[in-house]
């Protein structure tokens, strides 16, 4: 009887991991439509709820998926800084599900021990609001970045998930210059 009861309890405990890992959606470019509202916490321990964090202006969010997609995301972050691009910028990593979660305060911890403390303010994780995001832009093969550009009512006007390029850097300098 303790076998079973051992069994059923151990079944149960994976049924609610695999259930609480977040979903897969596909990718796709959400250009024109207004970005989803959601909230998280920023690794100073700030709240931020976008699109309203943007104050009415233009914000760049580069969001990531899966922790390897930081490189992708570090390509565009010094291209920005290089170009003088002069944006508000956010690095969302967002991960969806319960799972994550749940050890919500280890994965900041692991980010916080890797970004100057200077950094931490825009660096903005979602969790429970991470499913809506990640429907919006798809997090099917998660590894490059999503950069959106937000318009000044929180509209989707450049989308890109292919990966750094300079052609790519050019067309968003020039879709912030035409909605500022």
């Amino acid at each position: 009887m303790r076998k079973l009861l051992l069994l059923c309890t151990a079944g149960l405990a994976a049924a609610a991991i695999l259930a609480s890992c977040g979903s897969t959606w596909p990718r796709r470019d959400p250009t024109g439509e207004v970005f989803p509202t959601v909230s998280g916490s920023s690794l100073d321990g700030s709240r931020v709820t976008l699109p309203a964090a943007a104050g009415g202006e233009p914000i760049l969010l580069l969001v990531g998926y899966k922790q390897e997609s930081q490189f992708d995301i570090d390509r565009w972050l010094l291209a920005l800084s290089q170009a003088d691009l002069r944006v508000k910028v956010l690095e969302l990593p967002t991960i969806p599900g319960m799972f994550p979660r749940m050890f919500s305060g280890a994965i900041d911890a692991g980010m916080r021990r890797g970004i100057p403390d200077e950094d931490w303010q825009s660096v903005v994780t979602l969790y429970g609001d991470a499913a809506p995001v990640a429907r919006f832009t798809g997090n099917a093969d998660g590894l490059p970045g999503r950069v959106l550009l937000l318009d000044r009512e929180g509209r989707v006007a450049f989308f890109h998930d292919r990966g750094f390029s300079v052609g790519t850097l050019r067309r968003l300098q020039e879709v912030l210059a035409a909605i500022r």
